[in-house]
């Protein structure tokens, strides 16, 4: 009787020791910090912080510049005149890009209206004008609409976190995905199924206007082309016309050899004999 008296003593301290321990190390664990409020993440503390230190409020205007007058000649477009950070985003006299006029007057959407830098709103018409909407009028069909893929983005470069600031929050940048004919007809910029050629001369204009040119062969641009007017960069153009996989008429060859032929239709003379009557 002593003896169970004295194990169930020692079980009672050993609990006791046991969870005073615990309670001792859950008050060393130190709490976390409050989470900031959604305002905290998404507004600045200052016009000044979202401006940035560069900013120069003299400079900001809404009278339309020289370039504003010579793209307005050729294309229809809503003036931005200053986009306000945070950080190294924004910038002035920008625009929304609704449509580009050709040569013979022909509109051309572009979908969905892009917010660029005049200069490089201005570069962007030149090409369509002058490279891109030719070439394609020899599909048959006169080019109608550009598919934009990206185009104003505050961000880093490839959305990768740490990354440098990317060229679309500087409003210099735009993605191409894809161009739409007249007929309805949509010519992908980098689908290798549309003629090398056309795609080969698509890309050798690109790279004669824009700075930066990325596409198939550039990390994170295997389906659209990026253009920008950077000017602090040597001029890059990367972008491979590649050739339709080689495996398709082969794979197609296999699945047309691999299906059953029927069994040969009997002869007619077969068949009358067959009749009953005819043994």
């Amino acid at each position: 009787m002593a003896a169970s008296v004295a194990w169930r003593t020692l079980a009672a301290v050993l609990v006791a020791t046991a969870f005073g321990c615990g309670h001792a190390a859950a008050e060393d664990v130190p709490l976390p910090l409050p989470r900031p409020s959604q305002a905290d993440w998404s507004v600045p503390l200052s016009f000044r912080a979202a401006a940035g230190p560069n900013f120069d409020s003299a400079a900001v205007s809404a009278d339309p510049t020289a370039c504003d007058y010579r793209l307005a000649a050729v294309a229809l477009i809503e003036p931005v005149p200053r986009l306000i950070g945070p950080g190294d985003c924004g910038g002035g006299d920008m625009v929304q890009l609704d449509q580009v006029v050709l040569a013979d007057g022909a509109r051309v959407d572009i979908k969905p209206a892009p917010v660029l830098r005049c200069e490089m709103a201005e570069s962007l018409a030149g090409w369509l004008r002058e490279d891109a909407g030719p070439r394609l009028a020899k599909l048959g069909a006169a080019l109608r609409a550009v598919e934009n893929y990206d185009d104003y983005e505050c961000r880093t470069r490839n959305r990768i976190f740490g990354a440098k600031p990317s060229d679309h929050g500087k409003g210099i940048a735009i993605d191409i995905r894809s161009f739409t004919l007249a007929d309805g007809r949509r010519i992908g910029i980098t689908d290798p199924a549309v003629s090398k050629d056309l795609r080969t001369a698509l890309r050798d204009s690109a790279c004669a206007r824009f700075s930066t040119v990325l596409g198939p062969g550039a990390a994170y641009h295997e389906n659209h082309v990026h253009l920008d007017t950077d000017t602090h960069w040597k001029a890059i153009c990367r972008w491979e016309v590649r050739e339709p996989p080689a495996t398709t008429l082969v794979s197609v060859r296999q699945t047309i050899d691999s299906v059953p032929l029927p069994p040969p239709r009997p002869a007619i003379a077969d068949v009358a004999n067959s009749r009953p009557g005819n043994i």
